[in-house]
């Protein structure tokens, strides 16, 4: 079923889902209705709720009896799908991530992601693990989650944007036993930046298909494999994974073969044996017939002094093929980098062809409701 409606509904009815009732579809409460009923007529649920109203549906297709949860998501482009979650997926990921972090039976969550996607939703699962009720905050707020602490709460989960307003201003996390920070890579002087200040902080990366964060800190969770072949694609293994797209059997099988889910990320080792994911496969930007990897272009912008944000696309270029545009939020407004400064910069450690030849200086960075940068609306800035 469909369940449209605020996150304390959304968890009580995923509480019965994991114990065995009727698999969910949980959508944002702001949905637009068009919007919905385009998600409703892909998906196939067999009723739609909203708060205590229950509507059954034509057309309802039923789903497997170990599916606990259908996500719908399209990741930064694309068709929406439905990713099929086990309640065994999703218990494993959260039973796993908790061990890693030290949590026990009795800490309490703050949930302040939308629960429609896997992030949030984990949250949830994780208090049903702990037996605890989370403490939902319907929309972001600063104070709000500076202020959770002092309610009983030792955990929550953020997006890089959440934890650098936080930081900006001045919110002392040092409350948290724990903050999970996923949905977008995590730039290194954000990181340092909450470190100095207190905040106990594990840099999760996964995906809805992945039931979530499954690699800390660059180490696979407990129970998951992952592997980098020639072609620098990150494929991951383990009892986390979905079961498949609802409806598409044409994409589970490509998608997840032996097994084995073949993401759209590309990523190295390091010499640590941490994961570094360097971009995205589609993000490759060709241009001069050299290829070059937009997300770790951005990475690198990100560490220059005049740079808050930075994100990296490729437009067409009547010369080159393609250009590397640099998208970038100043951290002073009112002296944004230029150009040439951030050309010098980039080639100073790459390659010169990695140097952007546009640069877009934005307010902020577009971004999707998971937190992730909205690269459909990166090509039209």
């Amino acid at each position: 079923m469909a369940v449209q409606a605020p996150a304390a509904v959304v968890f009580t009815r995923l509480r019965a889902a994991l114990a065995g009732g009727p698999a969910i579809l949980p959508l944002a409460p702001r949905l637009p209705g068009p919007e919905r009923d385009r998600v409703l007529a892909a998906l196939r649920p067999q009723a739609l709720v909203t708060g205590s109203a229950t509507a059954l549906l034509a057309s309802a297709e039923p789903v497997a009896g170990d599916v606990a949860v259908v996500v719908a998501t399209s990741g930064s482009t694309g068709t929406p799908k439905g990713v099929e979650l086990t309640g065994a997926a999703l218990e494993a990921s959260a039973g796993a991530g908790l061990t890693r972090i030290g949590a026990t039976e009795g800490d309490r969550w703050l949930c302040c992601l939308p629960v429609s996607h896997v992030a949030g939703l984990q949250v949830l699962v994780r208090s049903v693990l702990l037996g605890t009720t989370p403490l939902l905050h319907d929309r972001f707020d600063v104070a709000a989650v500076a202020g959770a602490p002092a309610r009983g709460v030792t955990h929550t989960a953020l997006v890089p944007t959440m934890l650098r307003r936080l930081l900006d201003a001045g919110a002392d996390l040092r409350g948290y036993r724990g903050i999970l920070l996923g949905g977008a890579a995590a730039p290194a002087d954000l990181l340092a930046r909450a470190a100095a200040a207190g905040a106990r902080v594990v840099a999760t990366y996964g995906m809805t298909e992945t039931a979530g964060g499954c690699v800390y800190d660059g180490v696979p969770l407990d129970g998951v494999e992952v592997l980098i072949g020639a072609d620098a694609r990150v494929r991951v293994r383990g009892p986390v994974l979905a079961r498949g797209y609802r409806l598409r059997p044409d994409l589970t099988a490509g998608a997840f073969a032996g097994g084995t889910f073949t993401t759209g990320d590309l990523g190295r080792w390091t010499p640590d044996g941490r994961l570094d994911v360097i971009g995205r496969a589609d993000d490759v930007i060709v241009t001069g017939g050299e290829n070059v990897a937009a997300g770790e272009v951005a990475e690198l912008l990100a560490r220059h002094p005049a740079v808050a944000e930075a994100a990296v696309v490729g437009r067409p270029d009547p010369e080159w093929g393609q250009r590397v545009v640099a998208v970038v939020v100043p951290a002073d407004p009112a002296a944004p980098p230029d150009l040439a400064q951030l050309r010098a910069f980039v080639t100073a450690a790459a390659a010169a062809h990695h140097a952007p030849r546009q640069l877009v200086v934005v307010d902020r960075l577009p971004l999707l409701p998971t937190g992730k940068v909205d690269r459909e609306a990166l090509r039209e800035l």
